[in-house]
């Protein structure tokens, strides 16, 4: 007899998924856009939740609804080949080269730099790289015991820490949000700089990954039929996209009413670790490293486990510990090269694979729709990969935009592809390709 989940367990279940998608980004650039959007915060943190929890709720659904194995299963709906390039891309985005690396240095760099000289920083920078992913494989070697590790512990202590700090900060603001400055990227389209903004977190693109593991879960738990195992997912989802929508936008608040005591500083980091000195002075330096570190720690997990789950199921000849070991040892590395690198590296890179990422979450969620024809899912997916070619590289450095061959395309984009100034040159061509797709089919169809 199927097990029936009780609220318990989508309370646990959806703690866990919370525990996984909130890391280091989800606290750093919340505060940053605050202090930047200033007065137009509101519009700004409106657009920020689209794609900071709407995107991720969309791709955990997706993953549950569509009755897919993962990333892979799902991406193989536009073809082998592809679904085999983008989600290695994808999972070495979220993994060793980005996501994960940002994990420690973040956590080095709010939680630990502030308390040592700064010539002893490279060095304690990679023994804490060590210790960091040394802690984050020794928990990632048993993936059931997940939802205890991340669920039931770890996930409430960080709300614990974190919920004190935005107390203090509501009941004595530093400043007044109606009067804060608006930087000038948020001064024409606050809403839509948010959307980009929101990309950061990596959230959407993480959400793939971790669908599986919330669905594995709760099959673990003794629900089989693929309906209640979507509704269930749907279920605990929604608790967890319900807290990070309100923690996100307490934090950019927040970040807006720090501009009363403190300039705008280069990053989120700096921000957090000002404003928890303020309040808390040499104890509040201690409250944020701990929440920093249990925040970032968790999501490691999470994603070391999911990159060693997808890779076991690519490369079934080779096993679970090698590529936990994999994801463990490589961003150990990577994480030397500092956070402000890996930030710069990583946005054109985001920039062109978001728009993959989100038109596959659309895609699996309309899929009944036009009955899961695969021309449908190419066509689409072609069209947006070539304007997300374009996306990443205007967002690249001022080295690769400066090429001529670069400048001539992004000129051709400014003039004629719409949203492309925005940072969303990919939602016409989508739409395009997915029309052009339905279109396709069913004259197919007619000529068969």
């Amino acid at each position: 007899m199927e097990k029936k989940l009780r609220l318990k367990d989508y309370l646990f279940i959806g703690s866990m998924l919370f525990g996984l998608f909130f890391g280091a980004g989800n606290l750093i650039f919340p505060v940053h856009m605050g202090q930047e959007a200033g007065q137009a915060i509101t519009l700004a943190n409106l657009g920020f939740l689209i794609t900071g929890i709407g995107l991720p709720f969309l791709g955990v659904i997706a993953i549950g609804m569509s009755q897919s194995s993962g990333v892979y299963d799902l991406a193989t709906r536009v073809n082998k080949r592809y679904g085999m390039i983008f989600t290695i891309l994808l999972y070495l985005v979220i993994g060793p080269f980005f996501a994960l690396p940002r994990l420690a240095t973040t956590s080095f760099e709010i939680g630990v730099a502030p308390f040592l000289a700064a010539e002893s920083q490279p060095i304690m920078l990679a023994v804490f790289s060590i210790l960091f992913f040394g802690v984050a494989w020794w928990f990632s070697r048993k993936p059931t015991k997940i939802l205890d590790y991340v669920g039931k512990f770890m996930n409430p202590l960080f709300l614990l820490l974190l919920g004190f700090l935005l107390l203090l900060a509501f009941l004595q603001p530093m400043g007044e949000i109606t009067t804060a400055p608006v930087v000038e990227s948020y001064q024409a389209h606050p809403f839509f700089t948010g959307i980009t903004q929101g990309y950061n977190t990596l959230d959407a693109l993480a959400s793939l990954a971790f669908g599986i593991i919330i669905v594995t879960t709760i099959k673990n738990m003794g629900v089989v039929k693929p309906a209640t195992i979507a509704i269930d997912t749907v279920k605990s989802g929604s608790i967890s996209i319900l807290l990070m929508g309100i923690i996100y936008t307490l934090l950019s608040f927040m970040g807006t009413m720090s501009l009363g005591k403190f300039p705008i500083s280069e990053n989120g980091g700096i921000a957090l670790a000002q404003i928890a000195s303020f309040y808390l002075g040499k104890t509040g330096s201690l409250l944020l490293a701990f929440i920093v570190i249990i925040a970032c720690l968790k999501t490691a997990i999470g994603l070391i486990t999911a990159f060693a789950e997808t890779f076991v199921e690519l490369l079934p000849s080779r096993s679970y510990a090698l590529f936990v070991g994999i994801a463990s040892l490589l961003p150990g590395i990577f994480a030397n090269v500092g956070l402000t690198k890996i930030i710069e590296f990583s946005t054109p890179v985001l920039m062109f694979v978001y728009p993959l990422a989100i038109t596959l979450i659309l895609l699996a969620l309309l899929s009944p729709l036009f009955k899961h024809e695969g021309i449908v899912y190419r066509l689409t997916t072609y069209f947006t990969f070539i304007a997300s070619i374009l996306d990443g590289l205007n967002a690249a450095p001022a080295a690769v935009r400066n090429l001529s061959l670069v400048d001539s395309l992004l000129s051709i984009a400014e003039k004629y592809l719409p949203f492309f100034t925005i940072g969303m040159g990919w939602i016409v061509p989508a739409a395009v390709g997915f029309v052009v797709g339905l279109i396709w089919s069913v004259f197919s169809k007619k000529a068969k």
